[in-house]
């Protein structure tokens, strides 16, 4: 019998949210479909009874997928179904997935998948905004064991005002779009974009955001209530030996202490420090305890292991590689590194190293973007690399993952904004990371900004990132906000927070926080230390390349635009195409129009000043409406009895009549003018569209002879 379960959320703007169970997937552990006007999300959870052998920690899967039928629309390509997942999807499973993760308990190793589909759409509300709330709805209306609730929103700033879910429409207005991830308490994860912001002005948009999640949580809670899901499964996905626990406790803590206050700078060899007392741990057991008890073993001393680093910075203040917790690795930077590229720079912070190049293209060159919701074209592009080598690891490259797709949106949406509107180019920034120990999405900003001024891209402002990191004891007495975060203070510490701006304000952000009870106290403090490191570290920048040179690299296209009338873009492009790709193959240009508030903007690029002048030229021709008593220079295309027709404009011929091709009386066209003959002339008249030249009106005109009678 179908019961449904039902609960309405009220936003402060009067829309409503629901979220409704009973009725759709039955079969999976939690469903739940949640609603926004016409946009709906369907949410499934499932989860194994039982973890894989050996598993050590949260399989967990989350996948958002929208369906095109949703909006009405057939998808593209030559199968006409979707197909792999679109960077937009995969941006949006990750929102959810990095809020979801750390609420799950800390013991749970059973595969849990996250499926999240968009069912219906508008066109108006954006969807990704609600799909934390239905991946977690889902989980509540299961018996999967769950730290939540938790809700997202978006969270932006619309002529002034700040607006929770704000439309496609409103965005377009904004100067902050920030997603926020939270439980009741506390905020998990955030990520955004803005205007060169001050830190005052994103904390109130966080706790706009933190505000609007509650009663969300509120409705999950009753939600779960009702259908009787409070109670959660019992598992057992941990052997445990307390005994074990604390003899590796007693025997390995002062060693592993010694080795995080060593102050050793070298990842490596930190590494093997520390991985030597685990070492010596086992060999100290029998062969048979050793293997039996090594996944415990590894377990227990990866707690000593991150406690020893922990109370080392709260009691006295020494970090791994000995900086103060305000103190930046030191940085280098190289600029024009690569010939090849049209622009290029090292950026090195600490062990820490982005390779970055800049291409400049066409129009030609643009992202094609067709989303469900979303179809354009991008003429700023971000790719961020990160290959095994980076890291030591010696293992092949398989593609572009999760985290490289995530990485490089978040530089993009750093640089993005600095970019001009009407900068004519198409830009390509690539980064691939060296080195990594921390931070290789800021060190990409940072190389991002050296390498848009080595190319010559006019950015208006230089940007620079930053990660920053917290330790806190247990109860959040004890804390520290560290600068600069090592790869290990990200893994063993309660925060990554991720800060990129100009010296004038911030411009994206992204935050993962992995504690309970975090204040707003703990996040002004980590945004005012991060704004410290950014301007430190946009001085180094500066340094190196001061502003944009002031010219392109030698081999980079150039690019001229031109606006012409609407109706001469037919008469540019020609039958099929032909006109464009005989004047791009004669000159050797690339040449894109495209029709904008009904005048026809052609660009032209090429490598040959005299190829775009000319191709320059042909099209200003074809634009130009002929003048009556202009002068211009005509091609004699053919020869008739009774003159020469002369293209004087780009396809546009006119009659040069034998009577006006010289003063004395012309008896044979060919004994003056052959085909192919360039010449000037004048255009004399329009009669009917047909244009009458004449050629002898440039001429002196000869002294006048006397009539016979006049010899006399």
């Amino acid at each position: 019998m179908l019961q449904v379960f039902k609960k309405v959320i009220t936003l402060s703007d009067g829309r409503t949210i629901e979220i409704e169970t009973g009725k759709l997937a039955k079969q999976a552990d939690g469903s739940v479909v949640v609603r926004l006007g016409d946009t709906m999300l369907l949410a499934t959870v499932c989860s194994a009874k039982d973890a894989v052998p050996g598993t050590d920690f949260m399989p967990l899967t989350v996948e958002y997928k929208e369906k095109f039928a949703s909006f009405g629309r057939f998808p593209g390509g030559f199968t006409k179904r979707e197909g792999k997942a679109s960077d937009y999807e995969i941006l949006t499973a990750r929102l959810v997935d990095r809020a979801l993760r750390p609420l799950f308990p800390d013991n749970y190793h059973a595969e849990t998948f996250v499926n999240v589909l968009l069912i219906s759409a508008d066109g108006k509300d954006q969807p990704d905004a609600l799909a934390g709330l239905a991946a977690s709805a889902a989980l509540a209306v299961s018996d999967i064991p769950f730290g939540g609730p938790i809700a997202e929103v978006r969270v932006a700033r619309v002529d002034g005002k700040l607006v929770i879910d704000p439309t496609f429409e409103e965005m377009e207005r904004a100067d902050i779009d920030i997603m926020v991830g939270a439980t009741y308490d506390n905020i998990l994860m955030v990520e955004g974009e803005m205007n060169e912001v001050s830190e005052a002005e994103m904390l109130e948009a966080l706790k706009f955001a933190h505000e609007a999640i509650k009663p969300m949580c509120v409705a999950q809670n009753e939600l779960m209530a009702e259908v009787g899901k409070t109670v959660k499964r019992e598992y057992c996905h941990e052997e445990n030996d307390e005994e074990l626990r604390q003899d590796v406790w007693n025997k390995c803590y002062d060693k592993a202490y010694a080795v995080a206050a060593s102050e050793n700078t070298n990842k490596h060899e930190r590494e093997a420090n520390f991985s030597a007392i685990r070492d010596e741990y086992l060999a100290s057991m029998t062969p048979e305890d050793a293997e039996a008890k090594a996944e415990m073993v590894n377990r227990y001393y990866h707690a000593v292991e991150k406690e020893a680093m922990r109370r080392c910075i709260l009691d006295e203040g020494k970090r791994l590689d000995g900086r103060k917790t305000t103190e930046i690795r030191p940085i280098w930077c190289e600029v024009g590194y690569l010939p090849g590229p049209h622009g290029s720079a090292i950026f090195t912070r600490g062990e820490t190293q982005s390779l970055t190049s800049v291409t400049l293209g066409t129009k030609q060159d643009e992202k094609i973007v067709d989303d469900v919701l979303n179809q354009g074209k991008e003429r700023f592009l971000l790719h961020y690399n990160f290959p095994p080598f980076s890291t030591g690891e010696a293992k092949a490259q398989r593609g572009v993952g999760r985290r490289e797709i995530g990485h490089g949106h978040l530089a993009w949406r750093a640089l993005k904004r600095m970019i001009p509107e009407d900068y004519p180019y198409c830009v390509r920034v690539v980064s691939d990371i060296m080195e990594s120990n921390g931070s290789s999405s800021m060190a990409t900003v940072c190389a991002g900004t050296l390498a848009l001024m080595d190319a010559g891209v006019k950015i208006k402002k230089p940007v620079a990132g930053i990660a920053m990191g917290l330790i806190t004891d247990k109860g959040n007495v004890k804390w520290s906000v560290l600068s600069d975060i090592l790869g290990d203070e990200d893994h063993l510490g309660d925060m990554d927070f991720k800060v990129t701006g100009t010296a004038d304000g911030i411009t994206a952000t992204q935050m993962d926080i992995k504690v309970d009870g975090l204040s707003y106290e703990v996040l002004e403090k980590a945004l005012n230390q991060a704004k410290e490191g950014r301007l430190h570290i946009l001085g180094k920048i500066t340094e190196t390349i001061a502003e944009p040179r002031a010219d392109l690299k030698p081999h980079a296209p150039r690019i001229e635009t031109l606006k012409i009338g609407k109706d001469y873009i037919g008469a540019v492009i020609g039958s099929g195409g032909k006109n464009i790709q005989e004047l791009q193959a004669r000159t050797n240009t690339v040449i894109s129009i495209e029709e904008v508030d009904g005048f026809g903007i052609v660009e032209i690029s090429g490598n040959n000043k005299e190829g775009m002048d000319a191709a320059k030229d042909y099209i200003l021709g074809i634009s130009q409406e002929p003048e009556v008593g202009k002068v211009y220079k005509a091609t004699v295309k053919s020869i008739v009895e009774f003159g020469a027709f002369c293209e004087f404009l780009p396809q546009k011929d006119g009659l040069l009549h034998v009577s006006e091709i010289a003063w004395e009386r012309v008896n044979k066209v060919s004994d003056y003018l052959k085909e192919g003959d360039v010449i000037e002339v004048k255009l004399i008249g329009i009669e009917k569209g047909k244009f009458k030249l004449s050629r002898k009106v440039l001429m002196e005109r000869p002294p006048r002879q006397p009539r016979p009678e006049e010899q006399k």
